[in-house]
């Protein structure tokens, strides 16, 4: 078998300037174990891996000399670097994008997860997948029939992630990324409860801010759920609105809350806590790419006009904000099939979805101004939307601003 020319004695000094490279053998070369491991004794090379199924040949460290004396090697096919190869990286998704999360500075979106927006946000949901490894659960509590805060369902885990999903190389990342998320179940495991259970959860989240414990206190509270009622104007006191009430104090206890408007596209006034003037109600807005001018992304994501409000969306007076809630990619528990996703990601449209991105903006904000009130939080948030959006068919007169975090 031909070996080649005499080897310089520099090809023995493996390490001095030594790479790895992957070399394909010819047929003819034979097996490709002993191959790899006469031209080891012979040049010096260290063999890291070897081929015979799939391609015939192997993998070694070598040095510049030995390189040459292989590649001189009629038995040798080809000799090219070990290249490196990376997971594809985490998705910005669309809603992300349009809030413009990307350019925020206190967000810093690099794929690198530090430093983490140290804000605690609570979601009064379906609970949150506890071991979702894109996800900083920080704690919780459970309020409706079960043993633990943690989701089966997915809704919640959903909204956990578009507000502060890691940005971390995998999956996808939030508004407000690496936030510390608090699941607070006050729905079950097909996403119903009771106001029992929604009283049950805003009294959680607003016994943080008076125990204590300042590590735990709760500074955005997201609820993407509803039901009928209206609002009295006085906090709940003329009704007798006992969750109103709830609120009112919650949000005097230093609790800023972000609720979705609706999804009957009908006047947002007519749900709770939509209708509540204390909290920032949020209508979904129909973008399927990420970006103003309606020209839209994929055709899945289109069955209604790209950037407008969405054709579901509650609307009117008692909304305070639009973002996107169409298509919103985002965190899944990895093993519920509830709402037709699985492995930890998947797509769901709603104003359930749209909501979270104000909450995550709101984090952004409470980061870099602590103590604010929610009343603060709330004037700041809004007024830092832009209207680059298309309301022809929204059917009230209000252009509501877009969620955009550009400028925190």
């Amino acid at each position: 078998m031909f070996l080649g020319p005499a080897v310089p004695s520099a090809a023995h000094a493996e390490g001095a300037g030594a790479a790895s490279y992957i070399v394909a053998l010819r047929p003819a070369a034979g097996d490709a174990d002993i191959f790899a491991a006469r031209q080891a004794r012979t040049l010096g090379l260290t063999v890291l891996n070897s081929y015979h199924s799939a391609v015939l040949g192997f993998a070694a460290s070598m040095s510049p000399a030995a390189r040459a004396v292989l590649a001189a090697d009629p038995l040798v096919a080809s000799i090219e670097p070990d290249r490196a190869f990376h997971t594809d990286g985490q998705v910005v998704p669309n809603g992300v994008e349009r809030a413009k999360a990307e350019l925020s500075k206190t967000a810093s979106i690099d794929d690198v997860d530090q430093p983490r927006v140290n804000v605690n946000v609570a979601v009064l949901d379906t609970g949150i997948d506890t071991s979702h490894p894109d996800l900083n659960v920080a704690g919780g509590g459970t309020c409706a029939k079960s043993r633990n805060y943690d989701d089966h369902y997915g809704h919640g885990t959903h909204a956990a992630g578009i507000i502060g999903a890691l940005d971390n190389h995998i999956g996808v990342v939030g508004v407000a990324p690496g936030a510390n998320m608090f699941g607070v179940k006050v729905l079950d495991d097909q996403g119903n409860g009771t106001t029992r259970e929604l009283l049950c959860g805003i009294e959680w989240v607003t016994s943080t801010r008076t125990d204590t414990d300042r590590h735990n206190d709760i500074d955005v509270a997201n609820l993407s759920l509803g039901g009928t009622g209206a609002d009295d104007g006085q906090c709940g006191e003329g009704d007798g609105d006992i969750l109103h009430q709830a609120v009112c104090k919650s949000v005097a206890a230093g609790v800023t809350y972000v609720v979705a408007a609706g999804n009957d596209h009908e006047d947002a006034s007519h749900l709770i806590p939509a209708a509540y003037r204390e909290v920032i109600t949020v209508s979904a807005l129909a973008d399927s790419d990420g970006l103003p001018g309606g020209k839209g992304g994929s055709p899945a994501c289109r069955t209604d006009e790209d950037d407008t409000l969405a054709n579901f969306s509650n609307y009117g007076a008692a909304v305070d904000m639009i973002a996107p809630g169409v298509c919103i990619y985002s965190t899944m528990p990895v093993d519920s099939h509830n709402l037709g996703d699985s492995g930890g990601y998947g797509t769901l449209t709603g104003t359930s979805f749209a909501a979270p991105h104000v909450a995550g903006a709101a984090a952004l904000w409470i980061s870099k101004h602590r103590g604010a009130s929610p009343a603060e939080v709330r004037r700041a948030v809004l007024a830092a939307g832009n209207y680059d959006w298309d309301d022809r068919d929204d059917p009230d007169d209000i252009k509501e601003p877009l969620v955009d975090v550009s400028s925190f």
